[in-house]
């Protein structure tokens, strides 16, 4: 194990946060495509540590499936009645049994702490040889949070008061405790047992750890985080949404640094898995979901949803929501389109406006250009699909399969009737109900012979507007001859 790599990190998700009102555990609340504990999952996951232990409480059987679909390697450790932050670690050290090494203790709710941070609170910890080091930091109102108390010849620590429990002059202290630590696992152990309860929450305080080791003379130590936004924690809907617009904004910070264009960052949203080729340009009022990935040069925006969606290089999409699709090189999307997952659009492809699609591989250079429904579908090369098709997929209990070749030209108002193969290089006539497979080359016509009843306005609807027109345009055909 190398000098900075913990033997294990504690995260305490044990909490009910009845603060943010809501039937989700706090700590599976989301922002920017990760629960709040899912976050610090990944920042603990930096420090590559021995062992990964959440401790669980409120609605447990909850995060603890999620656990297991986010990180099957992270353990859980039961907090049955939530006695305090001390109590909560204590239950931590009983599931690990002895550590021989350091412990890292971080929050659950603290989803913009950064890996590096806890390699810095990880490496200082190693480096000065304490028994304790808190992680603290500098914030402009401190109200709520556990003051950092130092002594004022040595500027050591010497102990952490929780905000209830701090006097006046106390309370004007604004270096706050993190909740984060680094321990002596060893002596954080023989620490926990002698964690007294006389305090105005009647609960295990893990700050009083610190007070412990320094009496017995151990070192306490502090690492101070260089952004105080870092170690905030979650408690409501507000703070929630504040916690959303930093790390989106350090997310698109990131994105431009690296060759991306965000014409305006204040209206564009995206996840921490999105990933860009350079010289993406992303337009206002874009929400950028999952996995999604712009490729070099491509183009996105404005006011498009696409969730674990790939548009490769030069493409264009506007005004589009996407799931689950991938758009090909130099192809376009919109403005107004609807791609439903399976949906693949091949190289300088095009989805129109009005066009929706699940489920379909569209081949090079295919046109779908406006008002059509194109489901359960493969649709060849440099074919044509005339407006206001669609692809007839359901008969009400079962899905089926539509093939239409390359090198097509299907006309307007087309239906094309489930299960039905168009061979390559055919045509079909406008209004055409398809419902028989169409031999390559051929030209399909299934419509009704047009039939025109002359005079039925004048005789159904006498008097009428269109009666007048009618009569109108006939005296003048009459004046002409």
């Amino acid at each position: 194990m190398s000098a900075i790599r913990p033997a294990a990190v504690v995260v305490l998700a044990a909490g009910e946060g009845t603060r943010m009102k809501s039937a989700t555990p706090k700590v599976l609340h989301e922002i920017c495509g990760r629960t709040l504990v899912g976050h610090v999952l990944a920042a603990a996951r930096e420090l590559e540590p021995e062992n990964l232990v959440v401790v669980v409480g409120h609605a447990r059987e909850q995060v603890t499936a999620h656990l297991g679909e986010t990180d099957p390697g992270v353990r859980t450790a039961v907090q049955a009645e939530q006695n305090g932050t001390g109590h909560a670690v204590r239950m931590a050290l009983e599931e690990l049994g002895t550590v021989d090494g350091t412990v890292v203790v971080v929050c659950g709710d603290t989803p913009l702490l950064r890996g590096e941070t806890l390699r810095a609170l990880a490496a200082n910890h190693t480096a000065d040889g304490n028994a304790v080091t808190v992680l603290t930091a500098e914030v402009p109102d401190a109200t709520g949070y556990g003051r950092i108390v130092r002594d004022g010849a040595s500027g050591a620590v010497t102990e952490i008061v929780e905000h209830k429990d701090a006097s006046d002059s106390q309370r004007a202290i604004r270096e706050i405790n993190s909740g984060v630590f680094a321990f002596d696992g060893q002596l954080l152990a023989d620490a926990l047992g002698k964690v007294r309860t006389d305090n105005s929450q009647g609960e295990e305080y893990l700050t009083d750890v610190l007070g412990i080791l320094r009496e017995a003379g151990h070192r306490v130590g502090a690492s101070v985080a260089g952004d105080h936004r870092e170690i905030a924690g979650i408690n409501n809907r507000v703070q929630l949404s504040e916690a959303r617009r930093i790390l989106n904004d350090r997310l698109l910070t990131e994105a431009m640094l690296a060759g991306v264009t965000v014409i305006d960052p204040a209206t564009t949203w995206i996840d921490v898995a999105v990933t860009f080729g350079q010289d993406a340009i992303v337009h206002p009022g874009t929400q950028l979901h999952g996995t999604t990935h712009l490729g070099e040069g491509a183009e996105v925006g404005p006011n498009t949803r696409l969730t674990d969606t790939v548009v490769e290089a030069g493409a264009r999409v506007d005004n589009t929501v996407a799931f689950s699709s991938h758009i090909g090189p130099q192809a376009s999307v919109g403005p107004f389109a609807y791609l439903r997952p399976g949906t693949r659009l091949g190289t300088k492809g095009k989805i129109g406006t009005y066009v929706e699609t699940k489920n379909a591989t569209i081949g090079e250079g295919t046109k779908i250009p406006h008002l059509s429904y194109v489901g359960d579908a493969t649709i060849g090369d440099y074919t044509n699909i005339g407006a206001a098709s669609v692809f007839v997929n359901y008969d009400g209990e079962h899905k089926h399969h539509t093939t239409v070749g390359s090198h097509c030209k299907t006309g307007s108002d087309n239906m094309f009737v489930a299960p039905v193969t168009v061979g390559d290089g055919a045509y079909t006539a406008a209004g055409s109900v398809i419902t028989k497979d169409v031999p390559p080359g051929s030209l399909a016509v299934a419509r009704g012979q047009q039939r025109n009843i002359e005079g039925w306005v004048a005789r159904k609807r006498p008097g009428s507007a269109a009666a007048k027109a009618a009569e109108t345009a006939s005296r003048q055909g009459e004046g002409e001859h």
